[in-house]
Parts: structure tokens; sequence; C-alpha cells
């Protein structure tokens, strides 16, 4: 299957993704039927992750998060693709999912905001050095993304 294509309409702007099918099967996959179903809608960017929001660790990020709608359900946890068997790497724009530990992620993503390699497996953000999964980029919207980056 080749790479998707999907947009994300938000109330700041559009933004157009390249979704990876071929290198992220799995994780691709999990992304694609929350979209397909529609789950998204109402969803919203709710967290923003910069250096000056978090005092507490040692290895800063900089992202912006976004999750389902409330109450709307989630699937099963997927395994986690980890970036040193997919080749992808957390660079500016990067679509990764959301997790605490390996094999946790469902359906919360997050975009980066310049490079961030700590998240790519054996990177220093999560003590157990597992990183997070890679799945997509951003084709258009960078500057909608740098816009949430201010909002939330």
């Amino acid at each position: 299957m080749a790479a998707v294509t999907v947009v994300m309409e938000t109330e700041l702007g559009a933004i157009e993704a390249e979704i990876d099918t071929v290198h992220a099967p799995i994780t691709a996959a999990n992304f694609l039927k929350y979209v397909d179903r529609g789950w998204y809608s109402g969803g919203q960017f709710h967290r923003t992750v910069k250096p000056d929001n978090q005092p507490n660790n040692a290895v800063k990020i900089e992202v912006i998060q976004a999750g389902l709608g409330p109450g709307t359900p989630s699937f099963t946890a997927i395994p986690l693709e980890r970036t040193s068997v997919t080749g992808l790497s957390h660079v500016d724009g990067t679509l990764s999912m959301a997790r605490d530990a390996p094999d946790t992620a469902s359906d919360e993503f997050f975009i980066c905001i310049g490079d961030q390699v700590s998240l790519d497996f054996a990177g220093k953000r999560n003590p157990d050095g597992q990183g997070f999964a890679a799945f997509g980029r951003v084709l258009k919207g960078m500057d909608v993304v740098r816009k949430f980056r201010g909002a939330c």
C-alpha cells in the first residue's frame, strides 16, 4: 500500500499529512482506522509541550498533541513500532503516537516542532529508551502547527 494523505481541518487552518503505511504499517493502520471512522472529528490539539513547560524533564522536547473528542471510544493499544526498525525519525513535522509504556499507544498522537531525535529509539526522553512510533509527516500546514504551539 502506498502512503496515504489526510487533511486535518482545525480552527487555526488545515494540516495536510502523509501517513507512511510502508515503513510503519501497524501504527499507520491504527491511525487510519480512527480517521476512516471519523473518530478524530470533534477531537482537538489539547497539549503543547515546549521547553518552558517541562521543568522536571532533563530532555526537553517540542510537540503538539491531539486526541479524540470526549466520549469517543478507543481501540486496543498497538505494539510499538520502534524507529530502529522503521527507519523513520522524529524530525520537524513528524507525526508519532503518544504512549506511556511500550505497546500502550492507541489514539493520541503528536506532531514534532523541530527535530526531536530524543524521541527515537535509544533516545533519552523516556527512561525505557524505546522511543515513540513515528508514522507520518506534515506536507503542508506547519504554520498551523506552530500556531497551536502558542494557542494551547
